[in-house]
Protein backbone atom coordinates (compact mmCIF):
# COMPACT_ATOMS: atom_id res chain seq x y z
CA UNK A 1 0.00 0.00 0.00
CA UNK A 2 1.00 3.63 -1.04
CA UNK A 3 2.44 5.80 2.25
CA UNK A 4 0.44 8.58 1.48
CA UNK A 5 -2.73 5.78 1.31
CA UNK A 6 -1.99 4.24 4.40
CA UNK A 7 -1.67 7.83 5.97
CA UNK A 8 -5.10 8.36 4.93
CA UNK A 9 -6.86 5.08 5.64
CA UNK A 10 -5.35 5.64 9.19
CA UNK A 11 -6.46 9.42 9.58
CA UNK A 12 -9.88 7.91 8.28
CA UNK A 13 -10.20 5.06 11.06
CA UNK A 14 -9.55 8.00 13.59
CA UNK A 15 -12.58 9.89 12.72
CA UNK A 16 -16.07 9.37 14.59
CA UNK A 17 -18.41 6.55 13.81
CA UNK A 18 -20.58 8.76 11.86
CA UNK A 19 -18.07 10.86 10.17
CA UNK A 20 -16.54 7.38 9.14
CA UNK A 21 -19.83 6.42 7.70
CA UNK A 22 -20.37 9.59 5.84
CA UNK A 23 -16.91 8.91 4.19
CA UNK A 24 -17.48 5.22 3.36
CA UNK A 25 -20.84 6.48 1.77
CA UNK A 26 -19.37 9.15 -0.36
CA UNK A 27 -16.40 6.72 -1.68
CA UNK A 28 -18.73 3.98 -2.43
CA UNK A 29 -21.34 6.54 -4.39
CA UNK A 30 -17.73 7.96 -6.37
CA UNK A 31 -16.90 4.60 -6.93
CA UNK A 32 -20.68 3.65 -8.46
CA UNK A 33 -20.44 6.47 -10.90
CA UNK A 34 -16.74 5.31 -12.38
CA UNK A 35 -16.76 3.22 -15.45
CA UNK A 36 -16.19 -0.38 -14.43
CA UNK A 37 -12.54 -1.39 -14.32
CA UNK A 38 -11.90 -4.03 -17.77
CA UNK A 39 -9.35 -5.59 -16.26
CA UNK A 40 -11.19 -6.87 -13.36
CA UNK A 41 -12.49 -10.46 -14.84
CA UNK A 42 -8.97 -11.18 -16.23
CA UNK A 43 -7.57 -9.98 -12.09
CA UNK A 44 -10.11 -12.20 -10.56
CA UNK A 45 -9.55 -15.29 -13.03
CA UNK A 46 -13.39 -15.98 -13.05
CA UNK A 47 -13.16 -16.86 -9.70
CA UNK A 48 -15.62 -14.18 -8.76
CA UNK A 49 -19.26 -15.54 -10.31
CA UNK A 50 -18.89 -19.38 -8.57
CA UNK A 51 -17.79 -17.93 -5.47
CA UNK A 52 -20.70 -15.36 -5.32
CA UNK A 53 -23.04 -18.04 -6.16
CA UNK A 54 -21.79 -20.20 -3.16
CA UNK A 55 -22.13 -17.75 -0.86
CA UNK A 56 -26.02 -16.61 -1.39
CA UNK A 57 -28.03 -20.10 -2.45
CA UNK A 58 -30.86 -18.16 -4.23
CA UNK A 59 -33.48 -20.96 -2.26
CA UNK A 60 -32.14 -20.17 0.94
CA UNK A 61 -31.29 -16.50 1.14
CA UNK A 62 -33.45 -13.14 1.44
CA UNK A 63 -32.13 -9.75 0.29
CA UNK A 64 -32.86 -6.35 1.37
CA UNK A 65 -34.04 -3.70 -0.37
CA UNK A 66 -31.14 -1.08 -0.04
CA UNK A 67 -33.50 1.52 0.71
CA UNK A 68 -34.40 -0.26 4.09
CA UNK A 69 -30.55 -1.34 4.88
CA UNK A 70 -29.84 2.58 4.66
CA UNK A 71 -32.48 4.14 6.18
CA UNK A 72 -31.43 1.24 9.15
CA UNK A 73 -27.78 2.30 8.97
CA UNK A 74 -29.02 5.61 8.85
CA UNK A 75 -31.15 5.29 12.57
CA UNK A 76 -28.09 3.56 14.24
CA UNK A 77 -26.10 5.98 13.16
CA UNK A 78 -28.52 8.45 14.85
CA UNK A 79 -28.36 6.26 18.06
CA UNK A 80 -24.75 6.68 18.40
CA UNK A 81 -24.42 2.54 17.76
Amino acid sequence: MPAVLKKLEDEALKLPARSRARLAERLLARLNEEPADPDAEKLWGGRSKPACGRARPAARSKGIPVDKVLRRARAALRAGK
